[in-house]
């Protein structure tokens, strides 16, 4: 078994905290999507890199790792845990839904989705084997219903032989999906034996993080850059949403951390569309000079202004 390097994978430090990690792996989730990225191995590498998130995103399940990780630096094909060590099934689930590599799904307790399920009698034949495959999708592409080309592989038993076939389909992804969803498509699954039912494929969507949106519930959130300057003095900004950009008007006053809700440019549900919310940060220049200073001087004594003047009381 390979042993996996989830931090090389992602390009950050073993110490690398969360927001490290998360903006990691946001930068090649977007790289290598299949959909972006046309180059052989791409979807490989996405995958990869998803996993590597799986397994560092939640604390605890990356404690566990990172204990792993002192016997298997090495790397190489040969990889076999400490004696005695056995995964405590902690953080988010001790069974994961995704196509996980074999190092994963030993460590962790998941398994290969798409070979995942038992054929169940139905008379004298025996039901296909469900298939199970995540399929990524963009912040941008819930909006609106689309047809997405999914492409699996399924086993098939052939006089007493086991072999895999691929399989492609042409899948409908109603508008609204979200993170987590499970859509089953019946009988698209592996072949029933005996005269028996094929099995269902299920497709476990994956919301591809995007570079400038978290996504709450099924609100959107931007963070929004403003000089000291657009702050105190109020102005009009253009903010960018999924579909195209809107103009926003920032009241003179506005503190670092106050929401700006932009109607309608959200997330769609079964039932209408969440809201965006701007999310007003205020940032110094990253350079300064003797003359910018002077007048910061000049503003410091003009403003006659404490912020930490409840401190004293």
């Amino acid at each position: 078994m390979e042993f996996k390097d989830y931090y090389q994978i992602l390009g950050v430090k073993p110490d690398a905290d969360g927001k490290e990690i998360k903006t990691a792996y946001r930068k090649l989730a977007r790289k290598y999507h299949p959909d972006v990225n046309p180059e052989k191995g791409a979807e490989d590498k996405f995958k990869e890199v998803a996993e590597a998130y799986e397994a560092l995103k939640d604390p605890a399940r990356r404690a566990e790792y990172d204990e792993l990780r002192q016997y298997g630096q090495g790397g190489g094909q040969s990889f076999e845990p400490p004696p005695g060590w056995q995964s405590s099934g902690s953080g988010a689930g001790s069974r994961y839904e995704g196509d996980f590599s074999e190092f994963f799904s030993s460590m962790f307790g998941g398994g290969r989705a798409d070979s995942r399920g038992s054929a169940r009698q139905q008379g004298f034949g025996f039901k296909g084997q469900d298939a199970e495959i995540e399929l990524p999708i963009f912040l941008e592409e819930t909006l609106a219903a689309g047809t997405k080309r999914v492409e699996y592989i399924i086993p098939v038993h052939e006089q007493g032989q086991l072999r895999e076939i691929k399989k492609s389909l042409d899948v409908k992804i109603p508008a609204g999906v979200s993170d987590g969803e499970r859509i089953r498509l019946k009988g698209q699954g592996g072949l029933g034996q005996g005269g028996a039912a094929n099995g269902d494929l299920y497709l476990h969507i994956r919301l591809v993080p995007h570079p400038l949106f978290d996504v709450e519930g099924h609100n959107l959130l931007i963070t929004v850059p403003l000089a000291p300057w657009e702050a105190a003095l109020g102005t009009k900004i253009t903010v960018p949403t999924l579909d195209g950009k809107v103009r926003v008007t920032v009241a003179p006053g506005s503190q670092s951390g106050k929401k700006l809700r932009i109607k309608g440019k959200g997330l769609a549900t079964k039932t209408g569309t969440g809201d965006l919310y701007a999310v007003l940060k205020v940032v110094m220049p990253p350079t300064m000079n003797a003359e910018t200073d002077a007048l910061w001087q000049e503003l410091a004594q003009k403003a006659d202004f404490d912020p930490r003047a409840e401190w004293s009381n």
